[in-house]
C-alpha cells in the first residue's frame, strides 16, 4: 500500500508518478470500468503499458510539445490514459463536456487551437466533424469505439487501437524522444487546460501546472489520508475540475483506485456494486439521494415508516456527535446502534455509501437538512470551498470541525483575506498561472503578489476561523431602501425543498424581491400520483394549483427563516411563478455544470419579470425551446402569479 504522500516524495510530473506507481503499485488495481455488465480491471503496471503505448502513437501523429489535444466523452479509463499521454508528449490536454453541443465545442476547440482531439464515440466525433471546417489547427482525429464509423473517412480519423499498435512498433528514436520530453517535464510545465463555466460570458481557459496540480494533490491526501487502499467513483463530467483532482491528480499522486460506471444511467448501481471508500458530488447528488429516500419511505408500510422516523428522529440528535467523536450517553448511543443495524446500514448500504470514509460536496451551498441527514447516519460527509483557479482547493472542512453553515479553513499552504467589499481573495500553490490568450482578465483576477480574486463573497469567523460565503460578489447588491441583496443565499435556502430543483431571485434596485421556481419532476411527479393528480407533462403539472399550493408554502416557510437574518430580511419573497418549463442548458439558460445564467434569464424571460412586479395575476408567454434531438420549437403558456406572505420585522419594514 501507497502510503498517504508527503512534500518529501515530490516528483514534478504527472508522467513520472505513473511510472512510479508502474513500480510500487504494479499489480494493484488502478481502473476500474464496467462494460456489459462486467467490471474490467487494470493494474498500474498496465496503465503505464498502455499510456506509453498511446504516446509513442501521438509522436507517430508529429504531436508537438505545447499541443493543445481536446478530450471528449465520459467517464472511461482510456480517456485518462489520453490525457495522461498527452502529457507525456509534452502537449496539454483540454477536456471538453461530453454534452455540450457542436457551438459550444467549436468556441473551445477553436480558442485553444486544438490539433487533435480525442473522442469518445461516434456522437462525439460527428459533433466535432460538423464544425470541422470552422477549426483550421484541426489535423487529427482519435476515437476510442468505433461503432457506426467504419463507413467514415479515415485519413485523419485513427482507432485509439490502432494508434497503440503503431506506438508498440515505433523506433528506437522515437521512444527516446519520448524518454526526453519526459525528462524536460516539471513543475511549471503545463498540467491541463480547463474552460470556466462561463455563467456571465464566454468561458476562459484556465491554464494549470503541474505544481498546481501535484501540490493541491499532496495536500489534500494528506489532510484525510487518501492511499493507495482508497477507492473514488469517476462519473462527474472530465472537463470539471472537480474530476480533474479527485479522479486524476489525487488518484495518480496519491495511488487512489478509479472506477468508471457503464455509463450516466448506471451510476447509482454502479456505485453500489464498488462502495468507494472517497466519494465527492454537488449538493444536487445528495438532494437526488434524499429526494429518492423520502419517496420509498412513502411507498412503505407503516411499520417501516414508523421505525424509519423513530430513529431518524433519533440519529439527527446524536449521530452526528458519534461521527465526530463526543461524548454522548451509553443509552442514546445503544439506541443508535440498534438503529444503525434497523435503518442507517441498510440505508448506506442501498445508497452506495457503506464504505466512505470521507465524502466531499462542493459548487453550490447544500442544505443544512441534507448535510446533517447524511452525516447522522455516520457518513463522514464535509464541505470544501473552491474553484477551478484554485486547483480546487481553498477552504476544507477538518474532521471535528464541520458544519454545515460554513465551508471550512483555509486548505493546507491556502492563505485567505477579505477585500474592503466583502470579496474573498485567496493565495496558494493551487492558484492557477493564467487565463489563456486573455492577459487582462489575468490581471483582473491575479494580482502580482499572487492574490487571486475568488467573486464571492464572504466573511471570516472570529472564533472559529471558518470561511462563510454569502453570495457570489457581483450578485450581491442592494433593493431600492438599501438593504441586502443576496440572491444566491435565498435560492439555496428554496432548493432545500425536494419539490424545487431551481430558484432565480431578482430584486436589485427594486423595491422587493421576486422569484421564477422549477419544480423538480420526479419529486413533485411522486407526489402527485400518491395524490392521484392526473398530469401529462412538466407544464401542465407545474401550473397544477395544489402544486402551486405546495410551492407557495415553501417560499412562505423560506421567507420566515429569511425574516430571522436581521441583515437578509429585505430579500424575502413577495411574488413568484412557477415556470412552465425546466431551465436547461441547452436553451442557454444554465451552464454545463448547472449554475444558473441570471442575467441571460432575466432577459429572455423579461415579460415574466415584468408581470411580476407591474401587480399582473397571470401573464402568457411563449418561449423557444431545444429538444433532445437539437431541433428548436416554441411553448406557450399562460402563467399564474403568487403573492406570498411577507413575515414584519424591524429590518424588513425598513426594506420596505
Amino acid at each position: 500500500m501507497l502510503p498517504s504522500v508527503d512534500m518529501d516524495s515530490i516528483i514534478e510530473s504527472i508522467p513520472l508518478y505513473i511510472r512510479r506507481n508502474a513500480k510500487k503499485l504494479s499489480e494493484q488495481p488502478a481502473f476500474r470500468e464496467k462494460e456489459f455488465g462486467v467490471w474490467q480491471t487494470w493494474t498500474w503496471a498496465e496503465v503505464d503499458v498502455h499510456v506509453t503505448e498511446l504516446a509513442l502513437g501521438l509522436l507517430s501523429l508529429d504531436a508537438k510539445e505545447g499541443d493543445y489535444v481536446a478530450v471528449i466523452g465520459r467517464n472511461r479509463p482510456h480517456l485518462y490514459w489520453a490525457m495522461m499521454a498527452v502529457q507525456m508528449v509534452g502537449a496539454v490536454p483540454v477536456p471538453l463536456y461530453q454534452d455540450a453541443v457542436a457551438e459550444e465545442m467549436k468556441y473551445v476547440l477553436e480558442h485553444c487551437g486544438a490539433r487533435f482531439v480525442v473522442a469518445d464515440d461516434q456522437e462525439q466525433v460527428d459533433k466535432v466533424l460538423e464544425i470541422k471546417t470552422s477549426l483550421p489547427n484541426l489535423e487529427h482525429m482519435i476515437y476510442v469505439d468505433g461503432g457506426g464509423m467504419r463507413k467514415y473517412d479515415h485519413s485523419k480519423l485513427h482507432a485509439y487501437g490502432v494508434l497503440q499498435d503503431a506506438g508498440r512498433s515505433a523506433s528506437q528514436k522515437t521512444r527516446q524522444e519520448l524518454e526526453s520530453r519526459i525528462d524536460r517535464l516539471n513543475y511549471d510545465s503545463v498540467c491541463v487546460m480547463l474552460y470556466t463555466s462561463g455563467t456571465t460570458g464566454k468561458p476562459k481557459g484556465v491554464v494549470l501546472s503541474n505544481r498546481n496540480i501535484i501540490i493541491s494533490s499532496i495536500n489534500s491526501c494528506s489532510f484525510d489520508n487518501l492511499n493507495s487502499s482508497d477507492e473514488i467513483l469517476s462519473y462527474l463530467p472530465l472537463a470539471w475540475v472537480g474530476d480533474f483532482i479527485f479522479s486524476f491528480g489525487q488518484s495518480v499522486v496519491g495511488g487512489l483506485r478509479i472506477n468508471c460506471p457503464e455509463s450516466r444511467e448506471t451510476v447509482l448501481a454502479d456505485l453500489r456494486e464498488i462502495g468507494p471508500s472517497y466519494y465527492f458530488a454537488p449538493p444536487r447528488i445528495y438532494e437526488s439521494m434524499l429526494t429518492s429516500v423520502v419517496l420509498r419511505i412513502e411507498d412503505t408500510g407503516r411499520l417501516k415508516k414508523w421505525l424509519y422516523n423513530y430513529f431518524m428522529g433519533h440519529a439527527t440528535m446524536v449521530g452526528s456527535a458519534i461521527l465526530d467523536g463526543k461524548s454522548v450517553g451509553a443509552w442514546a448511543r445503544l439506541k443508535y446502534g440498534l438503529g444503525e443495524f434497523l435503518i442507517y446500514a441498510p440505508l448506506k448500504n442501498a445508497l452506495g455509501l457503506s464504505r466512505v470514509r470521507v465524502g466531499y460536496t462542493a459548487g453550490e451551498a447544500i442544505g443544512p437538512e441534507i448535510f446533517d441527514f447524511f452525516r447522522s447516519l455516520g457518513i463522514n460527509l464535509k464541505q470544501l470551498y473552491g474553484q477551478t483557479e484554485a486547483s480546487v482547493f481553498v477552504t476544507v472542512q477538518p474532521d471535528g470541525e464541520v458544519r454545515s453553515d460554513t465551508v471550512g479553513v483555509p486548505a493546507p499552504d491556502v492563505e485567505i483575506k477579505i477585500g474592503d467589499n466583502g470579496e474573498v481573495y485567496y493565495r496558494s500553490p493551487g492558484a492557477f498561472v493564467e487565463y489563456y490568450k486573455n492577459p487582462k482578465s489575468t490581471l483582473e483576477a491575479k494580482d502580482a503578489d499572487g492574490w487571486v480574486a475568488t467573486g464571492d463573497a464572504g466573511f471570516i469567523e472570529d472564533d472559529t476561523g471558518h470561511l462563510r460565503i454569502i453570495d457570489r460578489a457581483k450578485d450581491v447588491g442592494k433593493l431600492s431602501s438599501g438593504a441586502m441583496f443576496a440572491p444566491k443565499y435565498v435560492e439555496n435556502k428554496l432548493k432545500f425543498f425536494p419539490n424545487i430543483l431551481e430558484a432565480v431571485l431578482f430584486g436589485a434596485n427594486q423595491e422587493h424581491c421576486v422569484a421564477f421556481i422549477n419544480i423538480d419532476l420526479n419529486a413533485v411527479g411522486n407526489w402527485a400520483e400518491r395524490n392521484n393528480i392526473a398530469y401529462s407533462s412538466y407544464q401542465e403539472l407545474s401550473g397544477h394549483p395544489k402544486v402551486l399550493d405546495m410551492v407557495q408554502n415553501h417560499v412562505e416557510t423560506v421567507n420566515h427563516s429569511i425574516s430571522e437574518d436581521a441583515m437578509l430580511a429585505g430579500c424575502q419573497i413577495h411574488r413568484f411563478i412557477v415556470l412552465h418549463k425546466e431551465l436547461d442548458a441547452d436553451d442557454g439558460e444554465m451552464t454545463r455544470t448547472r449554475k444558473v445564467r441570471r442575467k441571460i434569464i432575466g432577459e429572455k424571460f423579461d415579460d415574466l419579470v415584468a408581470a411580476l412586479y407591474d401587480g399582473s395575476t397571470d401573464v402568457y408567454t411563449e418561449t423557444e425551446v431545444t429538444y433532445e434531438d437539437g431541433r428548436k420549437g416554441k411553448i406557450s403558456a399562460t402563467l399564474e402569479i403568487r403573492d406570498a406572505a411577507f413575515i414584519q420585522t424591524p429590518s424588513a419594514v425598513a426594506a420596505e
